[in-house]
């Protein structure tokens, strides 16, 4: 069995093969990047055939970005669960830190999944940068939300403390850098929104 987990095995043949090469692409991805995987390699892990790919998805370029929408959709509803009953503003935001906190030593210190994707796929055009795009804007706006529209700059300062932390978690292997760069967030926003800051 590969550090992946198990290439195949007879209980997955429930799945559809669409599934089931969704879930062996988020093993390999996860572990190894995306561009190092080989789609055969993907297709050997399903347990599919080389056929189920094109019918499913038409190309690899197409799996990863499934492959992040799917990441994505997890990640709203972690977030819409872990901010229910959470009023102010500034705990909804720093709820992302804490979920980053959380999910790092289950990630086996990888780091951000689609920080690590826009490395691979670095030009702004291409579908893979925008889907990790996507999730960003959508990081953002639910900030902006909890604070109430502040001003841009604020939540751009939030994003560069975030993204820095969770760097800082794949080099380091630890949540140290992703604690700190909460510490610094909850500081940042109790200066610019002092009325949030104590509830």
């Amino acid at each position: 069995m590969s550090p992946a987990g198990p290439a195949y095995t007879p209980g997955m043949a429930s799945l559809r093969p669409a599934d089931r090469l969704l879930d062996a692409a988020t093993r390999l991805f996860t572990l190894h990047g995306i561009r190092a995987v080989g789609i055969d390699q993907v297709i050997a892990a399903a347990g599919v055939a080389k056929s189920s790919l094109y019918q499913a998805f038409g190309s690899k370029e197409a799996l990863v970005v499934a492959y992040l929408e799917r990441q994505d959709a997890a990640d709203r509803a972690a977030y819409r669960a872990a901010v229910t009953g959470v009023r102010g503003g500034v705990e909804r935001v720093l709820t992302s830190f804490d979920l980053a906190i959380s999910g790092a030593a289950r990630r086996s210190y990888r780091g951000c999944l689609y920080l690590n994707a826009a490395t691979e796929f670095p030009e702004a055009d291409h579908p893979v940068a925008e889907a990790v795009e996507a999730h960003r804007a959508w990081v953002r706006a639910r900030w902006s939300e909890a604070l109430g529209a502040p001003d841009p700059e604020l939540v751009a300062r939030i994003q560069v403390l975030y993204d820095g932390g969770i760097a800082g978690v794949k080099c380091a292997r630890s949540t140290a850098p992703i604690v700190l760069a909460r510490a610094m967030a909850a500081e940042l926003l109790a200066a610019h929104t002092p009325e949030n800051a104590s509830r």
